[in-house]
């Protein structure tokens, strides 16, 4: 059972930070939505900053699990970033930010473990988007242009601001997977 209420409280609580931000959500509103007392969570995570470190680094396994398989089931870069574009995009449904842009716009507010850990979430994003489009330039695919780590960069950026626009605007206005090519083709 205490396995069973840990993923729910670590699920609901991903949710949360991801509509409300790390700050304004606490432990009441937590509780309310698994149904459960405070002091129940207090059990599984003493502090939320211990809570919310938990949430980002099951966020980086799961992340880092889709990227293993989109490698597995794409040999090609077209075919990885699409898949790419489709999981992040997937990710910002339902009025939901990216996990660690959400984190990032208080990371001033934020302790110093969620800090390291959002720090870290980038750089693994950054890096596999970065080796994945170097992997296109030496197979000829796409053109060097002005280099994998500010295409990286790039693509990284557009999808988190346009999952921010998205959500402050609620217009729901789905990003067209054609920006990935003028990305990597014309940076």
């Amino acid at each position: 059972m205490a396995i069973g209420t840990r993923d729910a409280l670590v699920h609901a609580a991903e949710s949360l930070m991801r509509t409300k931000g790390y700050a304004a959500f606490s432990y009441a509103d937590l509780a309310e939505v698994v149904g459960i007392r405070k002091a129940s969570i207090h059990h599984h995570f003493p502090t939320k900053e211990e809570l919310g470190m938990a949430i980002v680094e099951d966020y980086i396994a799961r992340v880092s699990g889709d990227f293993e398989r989109i490698e597995r089931e794409h040999q090609d870069l077209a075919g990885r970033l699409e898949t790419f574009f489709l999981v992040f995009r997937a990710s910002s449904e339902g009025g939901l930010l990216p996990l660690c842009g959400a984190l990032a716009a208080e990371m001033a507010a934020l302790p110093s473990g969620l800090q390291k850990l959002t720090h870290r979430f980038f750089d693994v994003q950054l890096k596999w988007l970065t080796a994945i489009l170097e992997q296109g330039v030496a197979n000829g695919e796409i053109p060097y242009g002005r280099g994998t780590r500010q295409k990286a960069f790039l693509l990284l950026s557009v999808l988190e601001g346009a999952s921010f626009i998205n959500w402050a605007t609620k217009e729901n206005d789905p990003i067209d997977d054609n920006i990935i090519r003028l990305i990597i083709e014309e940076a």
